[in-house]
């Protein structure tokens, strides 16, 4: 039984092992040159600042969200792509409806963002 995790275990160890080697090469290879502008914080699409209180636009965020929310999305199709066929000979048409009803669930969103102005940035 415990015979066949063993891949599962030289799996682990070459994956650690190359982490670590590309860790170490980096380190030993990578550039060590430093400067004002690459040793600066930088942080959320705009400077750092000292005042907690100082006002930010907050569109970046807005932006930042939306992407991430479509992105996830298209995160969802995929698997559902990748078994269609199956899913088409065990399910029929379900597969594809419930398919269609989630991107179109999606473009109305998508729609509602646009003409709230959402994607604008200026």
């Amino acid at each position: 039984m415990l015979a066949n995790y063993f891949p599962v275990l030289i799996f682990l160890i070459v994956g650690l092992a190359a982490g670590i080697l590309f860790l170490a090469l980096g380190t030993v290879l990578g550039p060590k040159r430093h400067y004002a502008e690459k040793d600066k914080p930088f942080e959320c699409g705009f400077e750092a600042f000292e005042n907690a209180r100082m006002k930010f636009d907050v569109r970046y965020y807005l932006v930042a969200i939306l992407f991430i929310l479509f992105d996830l999305e298209v995160a969802f199709m995929i698997p559902w792509a990748v078994v269609y066929k199956d899913l088409m000979g065990q399910t029929g048409a379900y597969a594809f409806w419930s398919m269609f009803v989630f991107i179109a669930v999606l473009a109305v969103g998508f729609v509602y963002e646009w003409k709230k102005g959402a994607l604008e940035w200026e």
